[in-house]
């Protein structure tokens, strides 16, 4: 584990931080490219698509199957989006209690390849839209390059005015980890979330993550023990 400046801000990725929605996304892409004449396994989707947006996504997509997209691909995407925004999708578990925990003066963003409403709309769901506010920040929508450039932490450090280096950041994909650990703050790789494979944890590491945490416990534990100065903690135990 290596010695972080005193942490003023937390930037989470979204989908397999916040909620469970990698899982069940990269399922139904599996599905769709599988009944398309593509065999993909739910595990392979999350090992080449996993963190991408906008045109990263729908390029790599295209590698894999060696073709352009289906012409019904965007209409079964956004079929399942529409639903998933609808009914709601699970928390990572631990989740909304530790971001409740967390001290109302600590700046926190969310920032996430996914857009904006279908973050404020699970944030919603949640009960969790106030806790972030207007900081939700999307790869497809404020920055020209998205995950796994590190631009969209450097965005959402300056919309929060605390400097990039004093930010911890809690990612799960490996595209987002490359990103966080070039952006220059602490990265924490979480490996919560259902789609983390038991091997998942060292491929973080080989990215170059700060930190590793199994659960929000060990993120609270983290970051108590990264408090200094400007000092802060959770505000409670994490179940």
């Amino acid at each position: 584990m290596s010695v972080a400046p005193p942490i003023e801000a937390l930037l989470f990725d979204f989908d397999g931080v916040l909620i469970e929605s990698e899982a069940s996304g990269n399922r139904h892409l599996a599905d769709y490219l599988t009944d398309a004449g593509h065999p993909t396994s739910p595990e392979q989707a999350m090992a080449q698509f996993m963190g991408l947006s906008g045109a990263d996504f729908t390029g790599a997509v295209e590698r894999w199957i060696g073709r352009p997209l289906p012409d019904d691909f965007r209409a079964a995407r956004h079929a399942e989006d529409e639903r998933c925004l609808a009914e709601g999708i699970a928390e990572v578990a631990g989740a909304a209690a530790f971001v409740r925990s967390l001290p109302a003066e600590l700046p926190r963003a969310v920032v996430s390849s996914s857009r904006v409403r279908w973050i404020r709309t699970h944030l919603q769901h949640l009960g969790l839209l106030e806790s972030f506010g207007d900081h939700l920040y999307s790869g497809a929508e404020h920055v020209a390059r998205g995950k796994p450039a590190p631009d969209l932490y450097w965005y959402g450090a300056a919309r929060l005015g605390v400097p990039i280096e004093h930010c911890a950041v809690i990612e799960d994909s490996p595209v987002g980890a490359t990103g966080a650990v070039a952006s220059g703050a602490y990265v924490i790789g979480l490996v919560a979330a259902s789609h983390c494979a038991p091997d998942h944890a060292e491929r973080l590491r080989a990215i170059g993550v700060d930190a590793i945490a199994r659960d929000y416990d060990e993120v609270a534990a983290l970051l108590t023990r990264l408090r200094s100065g400007g000092e802060w903690e959770a505000q409670q135990s994490i179940g």
